[in-house]
């Protein structure tokens, strides 16, 4: 009789939490060029977020998104549903310039200028202001409920609310001119569209930047998932230098660690207090890192106290960490990225400044393929949306081409546009049924630009006569 083959219980211990609770992290504020950096990007990007929105362009909003009359401000550029791949041009080069940036120096995008990272750093400095600083907020989250709490507590979230209503505000002031929003909103004369959108945007910025902070980095954001497939053994990633700094261990000041036999490494643990997703950079690089190098300001501010070198952890690459390799900058994946970007930079330039600056939809009227007149005469209507994409006045002329002679054309035949307007015109052709050689012609509208004499627009459309008229 053959042995048995050796088994062992794998059923999971009942005393193992498959889910825990989440702990609350409490980073600790830090000095240093890189946190002097982050609040430049920081402010700036907030600066700009905010400021933008009062810009004003000829008379107008420099910056709008006017979904109602399905137009969009680009400042001096003007962008229709029928332009919409201006905006997709757009999308894809910010896109690859994501990776690209993602190639070179990982998640730097994240640290920096991310409103996520952003919009939290804000809330962080808040908290910061009127609870103080990690331990002291610590202390208070242990504390018995009393008014010190009480008064800190509800003052910190007054003002997010406060922040977390601003940036609900602004944000809706890009799709409604926001020098007409805020008085309507003061004198209780908003839509309730944009009350209910304000809401919105208030609530996800107090919940995401107060309440799940590094969460949303963790498990919400897509790019924190792959962004790993982007890595190569030379990006720039911040690392820990486990050849200087291991066997880890504490020390007094002045004293030469390898007469302990130790690294540099002093184990004090502030790369992981400042640390906003709270982890340790010592165990390698991790999905969680942001790339926001506030441990590195960490630990080079205590190798300077204790005399040694910085960069213990730093910005580096694989092969420099692991081989003492050069960082090749020009590789490629970078270089076809680049190469990508500007390509794609270079088209959508061409397709603007290529792009006519009027535009001519034709709409059938929909009640009705044709109308038999008194006189006879087969009639079509249609309506004309004429558009000016340029940003001065513009003299357009309409006619229509290949029909027969004779055909009448009654309605407007030219219009003056002001920069960024659309008009819709109602046209009627009217034809002797005896001239048409079909029930239906195909046929062009015609917009001509006075302005640009180079500049002709068509838009093809049809001519319907009933079937008894067909020769």
């Amino acid at each position: 009789m053959s042995e048995k083959i050796p088994t062992q219980d794998q059923s999971p211990d009942a005393s193992v939490q498959l889910y825990s609770k989440r702990v609350k992290i409490q980073p600790r504020s830090i000095r240093g060029r890189f946190e002097n950096l982050r609040n430049f990007a920081a402010y700036g990007f907030l600066s700009l977020f905010i400021g933008v929105a009062w810009i004003q362009w000829h008379g107008r909003q420099g910056l709008l998104f006017d979904l109602p009359h399905r137009r969009f401000y680009l400042f001096g550029l003007t962008i229709w549903p029928q332009d919409l791949i201006l905006l997709a041009w757009f999308l894809i080069i910010a896109a690859f310039a994501l990776f690209a940036v993602t190639v070179f120096a990982g998640r730097i995008w994240c640290g920096y200028t991310c409103p996520q990272t952003v919009w939290t750093k804000i809330f962080i400095t808040i908290e910061h202001f009127i609870e103080g600083d990690r331990n002291a907020r610590m202390r208070l989250d242990k504390s018995d409920t009393d008014w010190n709490k009480v008064w800190r507590r509800t003052l910190k979230h007054l003002g997010w609310l406060a922040v977390s209503l601003l940036t609900g505000i602004v944000f809706v002031g890009y799709f409604a001119p926001i020098r007409e929003l805020i008085p309507a909103l003061l004198h209780g004369n908003a839509n309730v569209s944009e009350w209910v959108w304000i809401g919105i945007f208030t609530a996800a910025t107090y919940l995401n930047a107060g309440w799940m902070r590094e969460q949303i980095c963790m498990y919400a954001c897509p790019y924190g998932r792959f962004q790993s497939v982007m890595f190569d053994r030379d990006t720039l990633i911040i690392s820990y230098d486990h050849a200087r700094g291991e066997p880890r261990g504490a020390r007094k000041h002045g004293v030469d660690p390898q007469t302990q036999g130790l690294g540099d490494c002093i184990d004090c643990l502030l790369c992981v207090q400042v640390c906003p997703t709270g982890i340790d950079i010592r165990d390698g690089l991790q999905l969680e890192c942001i790339a926001c190098a506030a441990c590195i300001d960490a630990c080079d501010n205590v190798m300077e106290q204790m005399g040694y070198a910085p960069g213990l952890v730093r910005y580096t690459s694989e092969n420099a960490l692991e081989h003492g390799q050069h960082t090749h900058i020009l590789r490629p994946r970078l270089i076809g990225y680049s190469a990508a970007i500007i390509i794609m930079i270079g088209l959508m330039v061409y397709s603007i400044a290529t792009r006519p600056p009027a535009g001519l939809d034709v709409i059938r009227d929909r009640n009705a393929l044709y109308r038999e007149t008194s006189d006879g005469d087969i009639e079509n209507s249609y309506i004309l949306n004429v558009m000016n994409k340029s940003q001065r006045p513009e003299h357009i002329e309409l006619s229509f081409t290949h029909m027969p002679q004779g055909t009448k054309m009654e309605g407007r035949q030219d219009v003056v546009l002001q920069p960024g307007e659309m008009r819709s015109i109602t046209e009627t052709l009217d034809e002797n049924p005896d001239e048409l050689k079909d029930s239906e012609v195909h046929m062009d509208f015609h917009a001509h630009v006075e302005e640009d004499p180079d500049v002709d627009i068509d838009s093809p459309s049809r001519f319907f006569a009933p079937y008894s008229h067909r020769n």
